[in-house]
């Protein structure tokens, strides 16, 4: 069992790094369907970026897809000037200090601060942080297991959690002052994140134990209600993907699901939304414009 696990944790490792060697594919974009007067900047981690969907682009180590909801934005908006800068593995500290980027044990040099790509002229700004500042990916890679009979991974990981969602409102709260401060203009919209697993989980199709699906997935509901608090209390509008992504989380059928589980069946990255999560989120984003 536990050398099973291991395999599994080395699949989902793997697959998770493997932009380098995924080749870029010719899909024709369609035009959007009406220009849109104005900048764009998108911001955020790689829920936001969408790494291995395809097509990919800029830095490989940033996992930036040309179909995640960004470019999904722009392709409907046509923005006058759109700007994406989402990169895998950012975190709040990552908005204003450049981010050492690595791939396959390569160093790949430094992503700019993302508030880099602001400017005074402004008018749209979307935002997916936080997942990072509290780890939940890692600490979802760690709970995984093929033993039926382990002992669940939430009471090693509780307090850790809870304290990092604390913690991250303030962290959350500078960023938006930030991004206001430096594109005054700007409507922001900062999403939350996904349903990831169903209550009780799909042990062993997803390799969590039933309690520890609940835990990690109650996790990044709290983590969605503290970015819910702090963007209202900062001038910033709320994005809420978790609600109408029920019925979509991994454990459903590959048709069906918006996020990938351990193993991927789609071109995406483990445990991150597929193209037709990135999609279906532009959609929840679009609603609010």
């Amino acid at each position: 069992m536990m050398r099973a696990a291991q395999s599994v944790r080395r699949l989902a490792g793997a697959l998770l790094t493997a932009s380098a060697t995924v080749a870029a594919v010719c899909l024709g974009a369609a035009p959007a369907q009406a220009a849109t007067a104005g900048v764009y900047v998108a911001l955020g981690d790689s829920m936001a970026s969408g790494p291995l969907i395809m097509d990919p682009t800029g830095n490989l180590a940033c996992g930036r897809s040309t179909h995640n909801y960004a470019h999904t934005l722009q392709e409907r908006y046509g923005f006058s000037t759109f700007r994406d800068v989402t990169c895998s593995g950012a975190d709040t500290a990552d908005m204003t200090s450049p981010q050492h980027l690595s791939l396959l044990g390569q160093d790949m040099g430094y992503a700019p601060a993302q508030f880099d790509a602001l400017s005074a002229d402004t008018t749209l700004v979307t935002l997916t942080i936080g997942g990072n500042d509290i780890g939940l990916v890692g600490i979802a890679q760690e709970c995984m297991t093929l033993n039926p009979f382990a002992t669940p991974c939430k009471g090693e990981f509780e307090a850790e959690v809870a304290a990092k969602t604390e913690a991250l409102g303030p962290k959350l709260a500078s960023v938006l002052d930030g991004i206001h401060a430096r594109s005054p203009q700007a409507r922001v919209l900062v999403t939350g994140y996904g349903e990831y697993i169903r209550k009780g989980g799909c042990f062993p199709l997803q390799p969590v134990l039933p309690k520890d699906s609940d835990f990690l997935q109650a996790s990044v509901d709290a983590m969605n209600a503290k970015i819910s608090s702090t963007s209202a209390a900062h001038g910033a509008t709320y994005v809420d993907v978790r609600t109408p992504s029920a019925g979509h989380d991994a454990c459903q059928a590959p048709e069906k699901k918006w996020v990938e589980g351990y193993v991927p069946t789609d071109l995406a990255a483990p445990l991150h939304p597929n193209r037709r999560g990135e999609e279906a989120y532009a959609g929840i984003i679009a609603a609010k414009l």
